[in-house]
């Protein structure tokens, strides 16, 4: 059997059961042999001696039958065996079911499928990534149980396929035995079939041709039919061992997968998910304050380009404008020649005015002379009247 890692082919281990239990040259030319003495003999013993017609009966009766009897009780256990086995690996069966909850357990927990940049008023209720570790918190228990009853079946597994194995062999013995049974008989019938024509060319005893079709071409070839029935039903037994122990082989790579790469790829994938989502958070980080510093660099080079091109404006420029210094200049000389013009106006008016003061104070002054002598005149009357 070559190397494959295709999944069994019933068909192709059908061909190979059936070509590893035909029976080889050398042990057909042996058989050939037999068939042909004793072909030889059917024609050459005693056909009136009782005792030689019941020992080739009897030979013919026996024929094959340990063989059949072996074969039959090994498939009757085999048969109750492979039920057994069929549950294992059957719909409801422990390790089929095991990797069904496993997967789907890695689908609930599969990282991609997270949406871990959620923002908004219920990514900050909801924390993504803390209901995420949370939820892989409970999964795990359930996970390493569910590994742990994998590890149990594939051992169960393992023990099962030794047993497989024992029990193909011992009936795959017992099923080459049968074949040269069977080809020995088939050498027989072809034999004896030619011999009898041969008798009836020769005009032999029709007694004995009788005998040789009734008691022993007849009978051989109901025997050659039972074993090749049995040998039918031995290359199922042999050929369902062989599936379901390939299959077996395949249920313990699969949980070999699962306890080594599964579990190990999911908790890649959450540390991993963690990590990006950390470094997504750095990342933003990074971008606002590159963002504040651009906008800030951005801002301060327009006002530095703004501010700058008015200093320099301004420092081009004189302190004071020419034009306001020559119109002040002008201003000021005009209010110069106003009050020169204006003194000049005033002194004669102001030389009048003093004149008109002066004769105010003068007549003031008679007056109030004159007051104070009356006043002092009529005190003293009043001081005559009253010594």
């Amino acid at each position: 059997m070559a190397f494959s890692m295709d999944l069994p082919d019933v068909e192709k281990v059908t061909e190979e059961v059936k070509d590893e239990l035909v029976p080889a040259p050398e042990t057909k030319e042996k058989l050939e042999k037999v068939a042909e003495n004793n072909t030889e003999q059917l024609f050459t013993f005693d056909l009136g001696s009782l005792q030689d017609r019941r020992e080739i009966v009897s030979s013919i009766d026996t024929f094959g039958n340990d063989i059949v009897e072996k074969s039959t009780q090994k498939n009757e256990l085999l048969n109750v065996r492979l039920v057994d086995l069929s549950k294992m690996g059957g719909e409801n069966g422990e390790i089929v079911n095991g990797l069904s909850q496993l997967q789907m357990q890695m689908k609930d927990l599969d990282p991609s499928g997270i949406d871990f940049a959620k923002k908004g008023f219920m990514g900050k209720m909801f924390n993504p990534i803390r209901n995420y570790f949370a939820k892989f918190d409970k999964a795990d228990a359930v996970i390493a149980t569910t590994i742990q009853s994998l590890g149990k079946g594939k051992e169960v597994l393992k023990r099962d396929n030794t047993t497989l194995e024992v029990e193909q062999l011992a009936l795959r013995d017992l099923t080459k035995k049968l074949s040269q049974q069977i080809e020995l008989g088939t050498q027989m019938d072809d034999a004896i079939n030619a011999a009898i024509e041969k008798a009836k060319v020769e005009n032999v005893d029709e007694e004995r041709i009788k005998f040789v079709e009734e008691e022993v071409l007849f009978p051989l070839r109901q025997k050659v039919m039972d074993m090749q029935q049995m040998q039918a039903v031995n290359m199922q037994g042999i050929i369902a061992m062989e599936i379901v122990r390939r299959n077996n082989k395949e249920l313990i790579r699969a949980v070999e997968r699962a306890e080594n790469v599964t579990v190990s790829a999911l908790r890649i994938a959450v540390t991993v998910a963690s990590a990006l989502y950390n470094q997504k958070i750095v990342l933003e980080k990074v971008n606002a304050v590159n963002e504040a510093t651009n906008k800030i660099i951005g801002a301060t080079a327009k006002m530095l380009k703004d501010q700058g091109s008015t200093i320099q404006q301004q420092a081009m420029e004189a302190n004071i404008s020419v034009d306001t210094l020559r119109a002040a200049f002008a201003d000021t000389f005009d209010a110069l020649d106003s009050v020169t013009e204006y003194k000049s106006k005033a002194l004669p008016q102001m030389r009048t005015t003093i004149s008109e003061f002066k004769k105010l104070a003068d007549e003031g002054e008679k007056r109030i002379e004159k007051m104070e002598a009356r006043e002092a005149a009529l005190a003293l009357q009043n001081k005559n009247n009253n010594g």
